[in-house]
């Protein structure tokens, strides 16, 4: 049976950020993930999975100014050491939280910036990430963003992705497959998964189009969960969605994936 988690970023966002937490154990999760919660220290954030009971399973390493519409500094040659230092950070919040991944956003190249010196300056910034955090510490994930939705992102389908985790080389760094982005950008959702399943280590959803819940859209999520509990994933689903409503109105769609 799947196991999923709830983004406290995007789902029970009727409560202040602290209190996602308890909401969502209360809904019936058992682990949960968030984007950028730099807002609160790691003593109020491990307070809150204390108190549930809740495991975290992914943060997102700071991504630059993201209000002025930056999307990672990874990708900037002239940038290392500040992207090193919000790698710092991101890590020190993983380590006193027990998080076991990691997301380092690439970022988006401007004109301007080649390519390929910010592919290669983002598998260098990945390497540093991989090499602090160490063998015991969590592992640095790749995730593909849509062209769409985030024009200009370096990494914008599961290919690319493949390449800079192959270019990093290091077992320390796995993809994190989003079906939702998948779809937007490249479809062929079932066999682009398979085709690269050896190096998913995280998993989001949410439907197509709206971003909205994982039911009632052009994704077939009752087959891909199918799918992904034939191929042995062992890891969470990260329910990474807007709610149309509540956040509890719309997740009777877990009913007959959780048996309940």
């Amino acid at each position: 049976m799947l196991k999923f988690a709830a983004n406290l970023s995007m789902l029970f966002v009727e409560y202040p950020f602290l209190d996602r937490f308890s909401a969502a154990a209360a809904a019936g999760f058992t682990a949960v993930e968030c984007q950028f919660p730099y807002d609160h220290t790691p003593q109020e954030l491990l307070g809150c999975l204390n108190s549930t009971g809740l495991e975290l399973i992914l943060l997102n390493i700071p991504a630059g100014d993201l209000i002025a519409g930056e999307r990672g500094l990874a990708v900037f040659p002239d940038r290392q050491a500040e992207c090193r230092e919000q790698i710092d950070y991101g890590l020190e919040y993983a380590a006193r939280l027990d998080c076991p991944q990691m997301h380092l956003l690439s970022g988006l190249v401007s004109a301007g910036l080649d390519r390929e010196v910010a592919l290669l300056t983002y598998v260098d910034n990945i390497r540093y990430a991989v090499q602090k955090a160490g063998r015991g510490g969590p592992k640095i994930l790749v995730e593909p963003f849509n062209s769409v939705d985030v024009p200009d992102y370096l990494v914008h389908t599961v290919e690319d992705a493949r390449r800079i985790i192959e270019l990093v080389g290091d077992e320390g760094v796995g993809l994190q497959f989003d079906f939702y982005h998948t779809q937007m950008e490249q479809g062929d959702l079932a066999s682009t998964f398979q085709k690269h399943f050896e190096l998913v280590s995280h998993i989001q959803i949410s439907g197509v189009p709206g971003r909205h819940e994982p039911n009632d859209n052009e994704i077939n999520y009752t087959y891909l969960f199918g799918l992904i509990d034939a191929l042995g994933y062992e890891g969470h689903v990260g329910c990474e969605y807007n709610p149309r409503g509540s956040t509890l109105d719309g997740l009777n769609w877990m009913d007959e994936h959780l048996g309940r």
